[in-house]
């Protein structure tokens, strides 16, 4: 039986999507584009517009009523028809559960149904090999594309890719 429970947020939603974000960006600042700073600047108006559905997917994964992960899903401003995975986070106690893979799953599902039929694409900060073998487990490849992460330029991100459902 599976521990935790998946919520695709709604335009209700937007205080959880707001507190989980933060608190990923909190946890693991590296793994992300945005900063803490930058995101705890945000007024209402801003986080109730990222819940809106024309934004895409805000899917929360819940253990015993505590958000324990979550992932996003949005329409690719690279790649006409495909979605890019994003903001993906699960808290320290809940990694090594599954909670990722399922996260992963819930985005892949929805891009099956919402995208335009080229796939998901993800980036993934290059050395991060825990990251990388659940998304190739999950039919992930990696492309030889990468780009600099905004504030370490040590660390770069690198395209993955999933073909359609």
């Amino acid at each position: 039986m599976r521990q935790f429970e998946m919520r695709h947020l709604t335009r209700h939603d937007w205080q959880v999507w707001r507190d989980v974000r933060l608190t990923a960006l909190r946890d693991a600042p590296e793994a992300f584009y945005s900063t803490l700073e930058r995101e705890q600047a945000y007024d209402e108006a801003r986080w109730r517009d990222m819940v809106q559905p024309a934004q895409g997917l805000k899917v929360v994964a819940f253990a015993g009523g505590t958000p324990v992960g979550v992932a996003g899903g949005y329409a690719s401003e690279e790649v006409e028809g495909a979605i890019e995975l994003f903001g993906m986070w699960v808290s320290p106690a809940a990694r090594g559960t599954g909670v990722a893979a399922e996260l992963v799953r819930e985005v892949i599902a929805w891009a099956d149904k919402h995208g335009g039929g080229r796939g998901v694409r993800l980036w993934v900060v290059d050395g991060n090999d825990r990251a990388r073998r659940l998304y190739e487990r999950l039919g992930f490849t990696t492309v030889d594309q990468f780009y600099p992460h905004p504030r370490d330029h040590g660390v770069r991100y690198q395209l993955m890719t999933r073909a359609p459902s």
